[in-house]
């Protein structure tokens, strides 16, 4: 008896597990899209925006995710947007 209550509970605690780590998956990947379309939109990555995604991308996230990434990525090298981590250097050096 014993040993069939610790089973349902060990499934149990599976399903949570599994629910909350694929609940989870789905809201970084949806937040990695969002934070590039806000880069986008404004012309700006923040600082708090780029940690963001620093640690959203340590995440497992899907092809939609990577694409938005790369033309964030594509972006930032044309100077569509600007990285307010870089200008904020650039001008701290100015000063020096």
């Amino acid at each position: 008896m014993l040993n069939l209550l610790l089973g349902v509970i060990g499934a149990v605690i599976k399903r949570i597990y599994f629910w909350y780590d694929n609940s989870h998956q789905c809201r970084a990947m949806v937040l990695i899209r969002e934070l590039v379309h806000q880069a986008l939109m404004t012309g700006v990555l923040t600082i708090a925006a780029e940690a963001h995604l620093r640690q959203l991308l340590k995440t497992r996230y899907d092809q939609e995710d990577l694409n938005a990434f790369m033309k964030l990525q594509l972006a930032a090298m044309s100077g569509e947007v600007q990285q307010e981590s870089r200008g904020l250097r650039h001008n701290s050096h100015a000063r020096l």
